[in-house]
């Protein structure tokens, strides 16, 4: 039977993104992860979180149960899954194309490329809703 996974349950708030870092932080160097592997999980992290809390949340007229968000973090021999599960509007980011590349610095935008760096260091992205909940997977390979 594989091991409870770690767990952190969360207020989606401005210290919301910094004390998830922490936590995942805390696991990498307790499971001694190599170091792409934490920064590719910690930046993805970083990158859908930010999101969810800037903008599950922002709709006034979706009142109901406080706003919530918790971290379940699984490891196996193959790798890390990280469910990011909120209880904010549905959103799935797995079904927004990134902006294209710009050809030039001057032409470059800032923001909206966070997916286009989740899907480089992540071997999975997938998104599911079920019971008024949002359920982003982020799922890195060990390497």
């Amino acid at each position: 039977m594989p091991p409870p996974p770690d767990t952190l349950d969360l207020v989606p708030d401005q210290n919301a993104v910094a004390a998830a870092l922490q936590w995942l932080e805390g696991i990498a160097e307790r499971d001694a992860w190599p170091p792409k592997l934490g920064f590719g999980l910690s930046l993805s992290l970083d990158e859908a979180l930010t999101n969810i809390v800037d903008y599950a949340f922002d709709d006034p007229a979706a009142a109901g149960s406080p706003p919530s968000v918790t971290l379940h973090c699984r490891q196996d021999e193959t790798g890390i899954a990280l469910e990011i599960v909120d209880n904010g509007r549905p959103h799935d980011p797995t079904k927004t194309p990134p902006p294209p590349l710009a050809a030039t610095l001057d032409e470059a935008e800032i923001g909206g490329h966070g997916l286009r760096l989740m899907r480089h260091y992540l071997h999975d992205l997938r998104y599911a809703r079920s019971g008024g909940s949002n359920r982003l997977t982020l799922v890195a390979r060990a390497e």
